[in-house]
């Protein structure tokens, strides 16, 4: 009996050190957390104490560079500290990710990342994972393309376009900005799912296979908003439709590729802002508000819709779920037209 007792108060005893041990354990977690917290929050209260680097990661005058230096110079004003673009141009945009997403996460480098940057998975080995590298901040805006023809060509819609193309495959010649860019995807997404065929005609970017959709060189290009619109205004190109799903404000006179007769068809062009990843949440929270302001903005609201931009703030959340979708997307665009890049 004296033994049994003397084993029941062992355990009892034993047990008893250990919850207190777990209750420590547990304890010191606690405590730890809520000093991160507190850290994160004193860090967001300060942030920023100097300047900004936004790396745009295309040259001087496109999309991202615009978009960063817009954005940047009304951050600015807001945070009362400078917010320069840093132009790291070459490989597609690779370099400039590259450089963005392993900058010291503090939050004091953010890159701006574009439809590009959710094709470049499907064609190239990354020196970066685009998922797992980086910290979705919010995204900037969405733009359509819109899908426009010379004017001999016998189309006035989307429908006598699909018509044509079935009955003579592989007679219309589409432009593109390149093999695997933005525009030769969204050409081969509209071909597939009409069941039509076409023939790729790939140029060092958008204004070379625009200029040569005017010429008569080709007879089909998807081009944005910016670099078709004024030429479908003059009436050197014609255009048949918009690819988002909904109408655009610039154009809200052409219908969608959707109320055309392709279900499902909605494509656009893209951008936003990222970090790497690892920057605090408070920060990542704060340049979500900030950016926020500036896109809801009536002043840069309005330019970008100029250009038949949309600006389409968003939480991180939903852009990180937005990013890792496009990319799937592209993978199975990619993969289904065997797009192959050298």
């Amino acid at each position: 009996m004296l033994n049994a007792a003397l084993r029941a108060f062992t355990v009892r005893n034993s047990t008893m050190q250990h919850h207190d041990g777990a209750s420590r354990s547990s304890a010191r977690v606690i405590a730890a957390c809520a000093l991160a917290v507190a850290a994160s929050a004193a860090c967001a209260q300060q942030y920023p104490v100097k300047a900004i680097r936004v790396i745009a990661p295309f040259a001087p005058g496109g999309g991202a560079d615009f978009m960063g230096r817009l954005t940047g110079q009304h951050l600015t004003e807001l945070i009362g500290q400078t917010v320069v673009v840093e132009n790291r141009v070459g490989a597609a945009g690779i370099i400039g990710y590259d450089y963005g997403l392993k900058a010291a996460p503090d939050g004091y480098t953010l890159t701006v990342v574009s439809t590009t940057y959710s094709i470049l998975p499907s064609l190239y080995k990354l020196p970066y994972d685009p998922i797992k590298d980086m910290q979705p901040v919010i995204q900037f805006s969405r733009g359509p393309y819109i899908v426009a023809v010379h004017p001999s060509l016998p189309v006035k819609n989307i429908k006598e376009l699909i018509a044509l193309a079935r009955a003579h495959p592989n007679t219309i010649n589409y432009a593109s900005s390149g093999t695997g860019a933005n525009v030769h995807l969204v050409t081969e997404m509209f071909t597939s799912m009409t069941g039509t065929k076409m023939v790729h005609i790939p140029y060092k970017g958008t204004g070379p296979g625009v200029t040569d959709t005017i010429a008569g060189q080709t007879q089909l290009v998807f081009g944005s908003m910016s670099s078709v619109l004024q030429y479908v205004r003059a009436g050197r190109l014609r255009a048949l439709a918009v690819t988002s799903a909904q109408r655009n404000p610039a154009a809200p006179e052409l219908p969608t590729v959707i109320e055309s007769g392709v279900p499902g068809y909605d494509t656009f062009d893209w951008q936003g802002i990222v970090a790497p990843r690892g920057v605090p949440r408070a920060i990542v929270d704060r340049l979500n508000l900030e950016y926020g302001k500036i896109l809801r903005g009536r002043e840069v609201s309005e330019r970008l819709l100029k250009d038949g931009i949309v600006a389409s703030p968003s939480t991180p959340e939903e852009f990180g779920y937005f990013i890792a979708n496009e990319i799937e997307v592209v993978r199975k665009i990619v993969a289904k037209a065997g797009i192959k890049v050298d």
